[in-house]
């Protein structure tokens, strides 16, 4: 089978999305189908590239404030590549409509919109500009794809989709294998985009309330600056560790060194570092909204509906206590079985 990804940004690039088509695409190619991924690029030229199999072709495109990934190219080739079948990713962005809009007759289309609901603000007000054109991929794709069962019904109340659910899965050996990292002081671990949605302020807040530990955030965004901020005002400052980027090996070993993992987003389609933790060992605190709700379900893993420093630190306190259990947790083989044989072989016969 001859797949083509449509994915807003990939690795090395960081982000659930990124991680999701990385390791679906690579699995695809271990079953031995050929996969291509388009995706937007950091030059004005394309680029091609191929790792672990996967041909990548970097289109060029414009992402202002990396939110939105505009690459009309994605369109054009798609259609030069003449795939089989054609999986785009991320409502919040534009490639799966310019992907939608590339589609060639009779070549099945999937989407999967990673959607994360209504939003407030400005990002609203965007969203409600675009969400009319937004929805013409999702309506008009043969198979529409929830990551979350909070997702299902999200797309169900936006836009009257039926999307079928698909879990993001977790490399679970990766994880439960990692050697915890070396550590002087303990310490609690957060790991995201470093954005305002995210909720790392609260968990550096709470900081105050948890004298005997030390908090390891890692990732990059604009919002650091504010971030540490909050920590100076917070008086916390020498027990804050801002790491940026770090490699999947070094995250697994910080997961598995960690005494928790805090998760405290506005929203998650799905919360895929959640997971991560969970396979490490290392028990979980999440704010209890949308998909990450699903989560406090899993042995391991604790909601806290309010985000004040109080109520985050005794929930890190009791999670402490908490076993995670990994054979709970859905793998990325399993995720692939699923969409070749229930979404990517079914659509193939009908249009054979």
């Amino acid at each position: 089978m001859n797949i083509l990804q449509v994915s807003p940004r990939y690795p090395p690039a960081t982000g659930g999305i990124e991680r999701h088509v990385k390791e679906i695409s690579e699995r695809l190619v271990d079953a031995g189908h050929s996969v291509t991924v388009v995706t937007m690029g950091d030059t004005w030229r394309t680029v091609r590239e191929r790792e672990n199999g996967v041909s990548i072709v970097r289109v060029p495109g414009v992402a202002p404030n990396n939110d939105y990934h505009v690459a009309p190219t994605v369109a054009l080739a798609i259609r030069r590549h003449r795939p089989d079948l054609v999986h785009a990713h991320g409502y919040h962005s534009f490639p799966l409509l310019f992907a939608a809009a590339g589609a060639i007759r009779h070549v099945p289309f999937v989407a999967t919109p990673h959607y994360l609901g209504p939003v407030s603000g400005l990002r609203g007000i965007l969203h409600g500009v675009y969400r009319p054109v937004g929805r013409f991929p999702l309506q008009y794709a043969d198979e529409c794809i929830a990551v979350s069962e909070w997702e299902q019904r999200a797309l169900r109340d936006s836009f009257g989709v039926d999307a079928r659910v698909v879990p993001n899965g977790i490399d679970v050996d990766r994880y439960a294998c990692a050697n915890p990292h070396p550590s002087s002081e303990p310490y609690i671990l957060s790991a995201s985009r470093l954005v305002q949605s995210k909720g790392v302020q609260y968990v550096i807040e709470a900081l105050d309330e948890l004298p005997e530990l030390q908090l390891k955030i890692t990732g990059t965004g604009q919002y650091e600056r504010e971030l540490r901020r909050v920590a100076r005002k917070a008086g916390v400052t020498s027990r804050v560790d801002f790491l940026g980027y770090v490699s999947e090996d070094r995250l697994a070993s910080l997961y598995a060194g960690a005494m928790v993992h805090v998760t405290l987003s506005d929203f998650e389609c799905y919360g895929l570092t959640v997971g991560e933790s969970l396979a490490a060992g290392t028990p979980v605190v999440v704010h209890d909204v949308t998909a990450l709700s699903e989560w406090t379900d899993l042995s391991g893993c604790l909601g806290v509906r309010e985000r004040d420093p109080e109520t985050v630190a005794g929930a890190i306190h009791e999670a402490t206590d908490l076993r995670p259990d990994p054979t709970e947790l859905t793998t990325w083989d399993e995720v692939v079985g699923r969409l070749l044989k229930d979404v990517y072989s079914p659509l193939l016969d009908e249009v054979l």
